[in-house]
């Protein structure tokens, strides 16, 4: 190695923290963190010689191999794997950590796209190495970091229970089903906004939706009752949300994410190809892989 290529080390163990840093937020388990970085090197040192001369800013290069790591562990886990927020909660918390652990509670219901731009955004990555990350274009980035601060935001209020969930999802399937505009409406937060992800499958709105009004006419109007139809409550993300059905078909699937008794935000699921397991025999549906994406 070329003596011209050390590195101090007070700068070595600055880009392993700074590695560390993120991988922990992303993930929320200082094990799990510990395994993305060391991963992260090895792939650093399998590239040539003349590989590694290429890299302008090797920090950079670490820190976007870092971040597709642990979007690759975010990806839904197939039967039997490792659920890391485990592997952290099995140690015992310092009043640090336990703070900590509360903003990762947060963090963990945010869609891993969402998450993992507004952790790298908070760690001070340029917006370009976000998106490339993430798999996205810059303003698409901006969008997901707006949502998950949006979320956080709602999240700083009153936790809502499963017990509430469940009863203010009902109420909005029975204000749905009986086309109460007024009553349902009622339901939302006055800035409610609502997601649609047709993914270019089917004919749906492709923008948000902001307002409690607009958000129940929107919705009303996707969940006209026609023959054949069905709307039930279930479970959607880990909390009660709506299921509306085509026949034996699942046609859209419905989150409600919930604050001070109101829906606060609305995650409406049409894509075809991310409904497909809750449509597959043998399959106990609850998620539509990440929200919307």
């Amino acid at each position: 190695m070329d003596p011209g290529e050390t590195v101090p080390i007070t700068e070595l163990l600055d880009e392993r923290r700074f590695l560390l840093d993120v991988a922990y937020w992303m993930l929320g388990s200082p094990a799990v963190a510990e395994s993305v970085v060391d991963q992260t090197y090895r792939r650093w040192y399998e590239l040539s010689d003349a590989e590694r001369h290429r890299i302008a800013v090797p920090r950079s290069w670490l820190a976007r191999t870092a971040g597709g790591i642990c979007l690759d562990r975010l990806a839904p886990a197939g039967p039997g794997a490792t659920d890391h927020k485990d592997d952290a909660r099995r140690q015992p918390p310092s009043a640090e950590e336990e703070a900590g652990r509360v903003v990762l509670n947060v963090l963990e219901s945010l869609p891993s796209a969402e998450r993992a731009t507004f952790v790298l955004r908070v760690f001070g990555m340029a917006k370009r190495t976000v998106a490339d990350i993430v798999g996205r274009t810059e303003p698409e980035t901006a969008e997901l970091a707006d949502r998950a601060r949006r979320w956080l935001t709602v999240q700083r209020s009153r936790p809502t229970t499963p017990q509430q969930q469940e009863a203010l999802a009902r109420a909005v399937r029975e204000a749905c089903l009986t086309e109460d505009a007024e009553r349902l409406a009622s339901l939302l937060c006055p800035d409610v906004t609502a997601f649609f992800d047709g993914g270019g499958k089917v004919r749906t709105l492709t923008g948000q939706v902001h307002g409690s009004r607009q958000v129940a006419d929107s919705l009303l109007t996707l969940l006209a009752r026609r023959p054949r139809t069905a709307l039930t409550t279930h479970s959607v993300n880990g909390r009660t949300g709506l299921v509306a059905r085509y026949g034996h078909h699942v046609a859209g699937v419905i989150g409600l994410d919930i604050t001070d008794d109101h829906v606060a935000q609305v995650w409406v699921m049409l894509n075809p190809d991310k409904l497909r397991s809750w449509n597959e025999p043998h399959t106990h549906g609850g998620l539509f892989f990440d929200r919307i994406q």
